[in-house]
């Protein structure tokens, strides 16, 4: 990476004009006028399918996937748009040129605890928060796929050809495998411009690499002295955890003083004890975010572990997993705790490390941590590091980690894209915004499968990013603003 380059490239956009073309500025607010309410009901209808990948059913047979499908093969027949059903990949285009602009969506989500929600979270609620929409899926990805549908039905509405094809890919396994998509990748025509609709505005040049180390513990204890059970936490890997307990047993009077003298300490979460038959229940609820954007959370793993600092716990899966967590970890961010293992880079910022998961197997107990990382350390000396620090920590603790799972993404930052300063300037004119410049994001995009693939939008710089928490909505007012901006984006790219 040549930094010089970057610099340049970061220096140019943001000394940049806004250029849209007074056709463009036209179209967007006809497509607003036209299609805003269009667009909230095609949203409705997509986050009506609970497409939420299921283990041991391949996405092309489930019927939820192949509702969504359906439905979007009926809009695409309807807006006059050809229709490919290929799988894992649905691409919706428009026009046959040779030269194509692929606009990258995915219409796989999350799972979503029905229990944290006003109402079904397959089901769009308009109601509860006036102005908001909140449904699983709104954010992540599904509202801009109605959105880039209405952008390119306005385009066609008004009889404009293109130099390119504008081809939009719906993939249906984003949050849970890539593979499919990378082997169709292979034979996919790489674009002649290709953006991703699933990230943050202005505009994406760089993402951080989705990493884990998922130890398991597999101990039993004497279970005669103070020692916990049923550790439990979080929803799925991607996700900062809400909630998170554990059942303590045998617990004197100055062990609960010390429990609560701890929870005292803390911030931002609810922590409730109760007396059980059993134990005593310790339970924390903070507050869930894209693990991608640790900061905007409240971890209920890292801060049921911090509860039991200075307590002396036996050495059973949970009692080891909590002085894990507290000894590498902690309420820290970034790992600074987890040896050497921390670093950050000057654009894309610090590498995260959350605790994202509890999940059991009989004794067993496996946490997985969710790491997002930036350029600036070789792939081998990090997973030397990690390798070292659990060691190290194997050693103090006189434990064994039955297995270790580490995987070590990959991160993108783009020296430049020739068509990103194009996109900067559509975003500085439609928000009035003239200092937006390029960012990094935490999460990872498709993008990474593309040739100078950048992303663009669905959110807002400075807005907490609401996808993967049990709270995810957009606002009509950003679906609006969305469908100016994409408009002129199919526009502008669709003759560059």
């Amino acid at each position: 990476m040549k930094h010089s380059l970057l610099a340049a490239f970061l220096l140019s956009a943001f000394s940049s004009q806004a250029a849209v073309s007074e056709q463009s500025e036209k179209l967007a607010n006809y497509a607003v006028e036209q299609y805003q309410q269009a667009q909230i009901h095609t949203l409705e209808n997509l986050v009506s399918y609970p497409t939420v990948n299921k283990e041991g059913l391949a996405t092309p047979d489930n019927p939820d996937f192949i509702g969504f499908k359906s439905f979007l093969k009926m809009k695409a027949a309807q807006f006059g748009f050809d229709y490919q059903d290929l799988g894992y990949t649905v691409l919706i285009g428009m026009g046959n040129q040779a030269d194509k602009v692929t606009i990258v969506t995915h219409g796989d989500v999350q799972p979503a605890d029905a229990s944290k929600w006003q109402q079904s979270p397959f089901k769009m609620d308009k109601t509860s928060e006036p102005g908001k929409l909140i449904a699983r899926g709104t954010e992540d990805d599904k509202g801009a796929i109605a959105t880039a549908l209405h952008a390119m039905k306005a385009i066609k509405d008004k009889g404009i050809t293109l130099n390119n094809r504008i081809e939009l890919m719906v993939y249906l396994a984003e949050e849970s495998d890539w593979a499919p998509l990378e082997e169709f990748m292979k034979t996919y025509q790489q674009p002649k411009y290709a953006v991703t609709i699933d990230a943050s505005y202005p505009v994406v040049v760089a993402e951080k690499g989705w990493s884990l180390i998922a130890p398991t513990f597999s101990a039993t204890s004497a279970q005669t002295g103070l020692y916990v059970s049923d550790l439990k936490g979080g929803a799925f890997v991607s996700q900062i955890p809400e909630d998170a307990s554990v059942l303590v047993h045998n617990a004197d009077a100055a062990t609960v003083a010390k429990l609560h003298d701890n929870v005292a300490k803390l911030k931002n979460v609810k922590v409730a004890m109760t007396e059980q038959d059993n134990g005593l229940l310790v339970q924390v609820k903070g507050i869930s975010a894209h693990s991608s954007e640790p900061e905007a959370g409240e971890n209920a793993i890292a801060h049921l572990a911090e509860i039991f600092k200075g307590i002396d716990l036996e050495n059973n899966s949970d009692g080891q997993a909590i002085e894990f967590i507290n000894q590498l970890i902690g309420l820290d961010l970034y790992g600074a705790q987890f040896g050497e293992i921390g670093y950050k880079h000057d654009f894309m910022g610090p590498m995260t490390v959350s605790p994202t998961l509890l999940s059991r197997d009989g004794n067993d107990i496996k946490l997985s941590i969710n790491m997002r990382r930036p350029v600036g350390k070789q792939e081998a000396v990090l997973k030397q590091q990690i390798n070292e620090a659990l060691s190290a920590w194997q050693t103090t603790n006189g434990a064994t980690l039955k297995d270790t799972k580490v995987i070590i993404g990959t991160p993108m930052l783009l020296d430049g894209a020739p068509h990103a300063e194009a996109l900067l300037d559509i975003f500085k004119h439609f928000t009035g915004d003239k200092d937006a410049g390029f960012v990094s994001i935490g999460g990872g995009t498709n993008a990474k499968l593309f040739d100078n693939a950048v992303s663009f939008g669905p959110s807002m710089p400075g807005k907490k990013y609401t996808g993967h928490s049990e709270h995810e909505f957009i606002t009509e007012e950003q679906l609006a603003l969305n469908l100016k901006m994409y408009t002129a984006m199919m526009m502008k790219l669709g003759n560059m």
